[in-house]
């Protein structure tokens, strides 16, 4: 009895062929420390990309203006996003939100940090959706989905903010990236 094990095709033995019809595939990126700047960037998005998780871990900024994922290929597209996102602060403080200029988090306390994850997936043909939830402090949360059609194939992600001047000052992100070949 032989076997062959090709990453192409899956697992052989004896002519039956067990395994999957694409090769999966899974890159984490390198994760970036949001202490500066207004936008934090992960460019080089292989075009095999299915799925891509942005993973927040205490970030902050100086201002209070919503945290923003922004899409695109050579440069971020900053119009088109149809995104809403509820904060939940206590059972008396909600607030709804909609962003066009990219997919929004929900509503952000200076002195809040953000921790959580946020997916974005592709149904193919160009259009990404996203969801997720944050939380911003022990007692509030962000929860938000969106869709957006891009003009292409993505090659960068970006986060930023709605105004795009608030200064990152505390913490690190990074993204996980899914997809085949």
């Amino acid at each position: 009895m032989s076997t062959i094990i090709d990453g192409t095709t899956g697992i052989t033995t004896d002519g039956l062929i067990v395994g999957v019809e694409k090769a999966q595939l899974i890159k984490l990126a390198t994760s970036q420390a949001t202490t500066s700047g207004t936008t934090v960037d992960f460019t080089s998005i292989p075009t095999w990309a299915k799925k891509i998780t942005i993973m927040f871990s205490g970030v902050s900024t100086t201002g209070t203006s919503s945290p923003i994922i922004q899409i695109g290929l050579t440069s971020v597209e900053t119009s088109g996003y149809l995104s809403s996102a509820t904060t939940l602060t206590n059972a008396a403080a909600v607030a709804v939100a909609s962003y066009t200029s990219g997919f929004g988090i929900g509503s952000l306390l200076a002195a809040n940090t953000i921790s959580g994850h946020i997916t974005l997936i592709t149904l193919g043909s160009n259009v990404w959706t996203a969801s997720g939830t944050v939380k911003q402090s022990t007692t509030i949360t962000s929860s938000f989905a969106g869709d957006k059609t891009t003009s292409g194939v993505i090659d960068r992600v970006r986060i930023t903010t709605v105004g795009g001047t608030d200064t990152f000052d505390a913490g690190s992100i990074n993204i996980l990236i899914e997809g085949s070949i």
